[in-house]
């Protein structure tokens, strides 16, 4: 006997809907990148078939029928204890796929309905055993299933819906997230990452660009397990999704894995701010700190003029006040002894002397002067030379001679080869 969707009840789903992912919000300074997040809940599609399709008929027999009205009136009523009741008579009395079918519908809306997702995970298993759910949803039920299944730790369970998926469209490059998902659930961060990078492989051999959720869920994925390649991949997401808010959170999450000392902050937040990324009290009191050991006071002094200019620094404001005073004093002080003191160090010996003057002059805005006595510095000797290029690097790119700003950071070496990589992306930023 044939019987309509719709005759059986409103509510009763047409087909299990590909799971949303919703992203975690609310970072905390520094933010981490965005984590790979749960499985979410399926959601129920309409009750009836969409404009211009006809309605899917569904073959019950008299006892199914007969078994399947009290759960239907439940459904109707949404009166999800009463439908829990009437489930196992129904399930009991189907016997044809269609029946089966609707077992499992039905217990997927009863678990939406009541926030069970044992019933949701159970509901869909059944869809799918049943024999009698359609070829376009079960994308969809796959999906659904693997998710449960990672959530519930049954990895093995997850990699066989993950397999199925797979065999319905073998070219299709989200084959590969979706296992790296199952890698990053396992805690497996190494394959994850291998398998987003073959998704990533597959999608510009395919001539198509790579969603920035990728880049940003395999920043994620090394940053939960303090990969060494962490600072690149976020640098990757970086280059195609720059915002003052991606650049801050990138960075501090460099400084904190690199645990940053005073030198290395300076530098650091130097790129936040010429990114204009500064957005905390804590940026600009560390800032200020760091341009205040290496005795650049009109560093100081902008930047915590800034600050209390934005009203981001309140707890401290009393201390950045005094702070401002003082490095007020000291550059009147300094500025004036400056040209003499360039002339000397330019034609003396000392690198060291040629460095100290090299961060006064940054520190005032005269990027130009700076990097002439930061060469100065490389030519001298004696001082570290991947310091020396870092900051060389970051005065030619604030004073716009982009390729040489270019060269300075391409020689940087060592530790500070990350952050390097950071300013040249700036750069490129810049370029667009």
């Amino acid at each position: 006997m044939t019987t309509s969707k719709a005759a059986l009840a409103a509510a009763l789903l047409l087909g299990a809907a590909a799971p949303a992912l919703a992203h975690a919000q609310g970072y905390q300074t520094p933010r981490a990148p965005q984590t790979i997040p749960p499985p979410a809940q399926p959601q129920a599609p309409a009750a009836t078939a969409a404009p211009g399709q006809p309605e899917r008929q569904y073959n019950l027999n008299r006892a199914e029928r007969t078994a399947f009205q009290p759960l239907v009136t439940a459904v109707r009523a949404s009166d999800w204890a009463a439908a829990q009741a009437a489930l196992p008579a129904a399930a009991a009395a189907a016997r044809g796929n269609d029946a089966k079918y609707l077992v499992g519908q039905i217990r997927l809306q009863i678990g939406i309905g009541t926030s069970n997702q044992q019933f949701q995970s159970q509901g869909i298993d059944e869809m799918i055993a049943s024999g009698g759910a359609q070829p376009s949803e079960m994308r969809a039920l796959y999906e659904n299933q693997a998710q449960f299944a990672a959530a519930a730790g049954d990895t093995a369970k997850a990699e066989r819906a993950l397999a199925q998926l797979d065999a319905l469209n073998p070219n299709d490059p989200a084959r590969f997230i979706r296992q790296a998902r199952l890698r990053a659930t396992a805690n497996d961060a190494p394959g994850a990452i291998a398998l987003y990078r073959q998704a990533m492989q597959a999608q510009t051999a395919a001539g198509q660009p790579i969603p920035v959720e990728w880049r940003q869920q395999i920043a994620a994925v090394a940053y939960r397990a303090r990969l060494p390649q962490t600072a690149g991949l976020m640098r990757e997401w970086l280059a195609v999704a720059p915002s003052p808010a991606m650049w801050h959170d990138s960075l501090a999450i460099y400084a904190e894995l690199g645990n940053a000392d005073g030198p290395m902050n300076l530098d650091v937040y130097r790129l936040v701010r010429a990114a204009g990324a500064m957005n905390s009290e804590r940026d600009y009191m560390v800032l200020s700190e760091a341009a205040n050991d290496v005795r650049a006071f009109g560093e100081v002094k902008a930047v915590l003029e800034e600050g209390l200019g934005r009203n981001l620094i309140t707890v401290n404001a009393g201390i950045a006040r005094e702070r401002v005073a003082l490095a007020t004093r000291r550059a009147a002080e300094d500025r004036a002894s400056l040209p003499a003191e360039r002339t000397a160090a330019l034609a003396g010996r000392d690198g060291a002397v040629a460095l100290r003057l090299a961060e006064a002059y940054y520190g005032y805005g005269e990027y130009g002067p700076a990097a002439e006595l930061y060469r100065a510095a490389l030519q001298k000797g004696g001082q570290d030379a991947n310091v020396v290029n870092t900051r060389l690097g970051a005065a030619l790119a604030l004073a716009g001679q982009r390729a040489e700003a270019e060269a300075a950071f391409r020689a940087v070496t060592g530790p500070r080869a990350e952050l390097a990589q950071f300013w040249l992306v700036w750069l490129q930023s810049r370029g667009r």
